[in-house]
């Protein structure tokens, strides 16, 4: 399964499936989540190629109250770095993030990731 993947199954949970890569759909209900890698830390070895990988995950959710959006932020914290395939390390604080257009309130947080290729 692909760190994708593995990153949609553990958060799917929270917000009834409603986790996309880079952006939702148009129409997409609230809670969501979105996410994408945002960089890692390569791996360059002097022969081959190494078995792993890393990534910069940026987790982003989608609510309709601040309150709501902060607390998925820290459950998306705890399940990311508890779960048993993705362990991710916490690189940065939650951010508070808001959109004026569409009234919705936000959090993003960034983590790092292990994973096979």
């Amino acid at each position: 399964m692909t760190v994708e993947a593995e990153i949609t199954r553990a958060l799917g949970g929270l917000v009834g499936n409603r986790v996309y890569p880079d952006t939702a759909e148009q129409g997409t209900g609230l809670p969501f989540i979105v996410y994408q890698q945002v960089g890692g830390t390569p791996l360059d070895f002097l022969e081959g190629v190494p078995d792993k990988r890393n990534g910069r995950f940026q987790v982003e959710v989608w609510a309709e109250r601040r309150t709501q959006a902060s607390g998925l932020i820290r459950e998306v914290e705890d399940i990311v770095r508890t779960d048993p395939v993705l362990r991710a390390t916490t690189l940065s604080g939650a951010l508070a993030t808001y959109d004026e257009v569409l009234n919705w309130y936000g959090a993003q947080q960034d983590f790092s990731i292990w994973f096979s290729n």
